[in-house]
């Protein structure tokens, strides 16, 4: 319930620049957006990673010898979520400019 409230907070805040139309505002916000987007995404990328982690380490405690069957994926994995991440930065970065 307070991460809800939270929630509300910020994006009415972010929509308030839009309602008075002034430049300052609107450019604050798309900051503000940016941001908040980038954080969003690092925290879902930190998420996923955790989890891949957590299963593929259980998985080579389980059976030690699929360690290297298990290992590749993973480590393809990681890069891919990690690549998620490094595009919304990009993203961030050009809705700011």
């Amino acid at each position: 319930m307070k991460l809800k409230n939270i929630l509300l907070t910020v994006a009415g805040v972010m929509v308030t620049g839009a309602v008075f139309a002034d430049d300052g505002a609107a450019a604050a916000s798309s900051s503000l957006a940016a941001g908040l987007g980038l954080g969003l995404a690092a925290l879902g990328g930190a998420i996923g990673q955790g989890l891949a982690a957590f299963a593929a380490l259980s998985g080579i405690a389980r059976n030690p010898g699929a360690k290297s069957a298990v290992q590749t994926p993973m480590i393809i994995a990681f890069a891919l979520i990690e690549s998620l991440v490094i595009y919304a930065l990009i993203i961030a970065f050009m809705k700011i400019r």
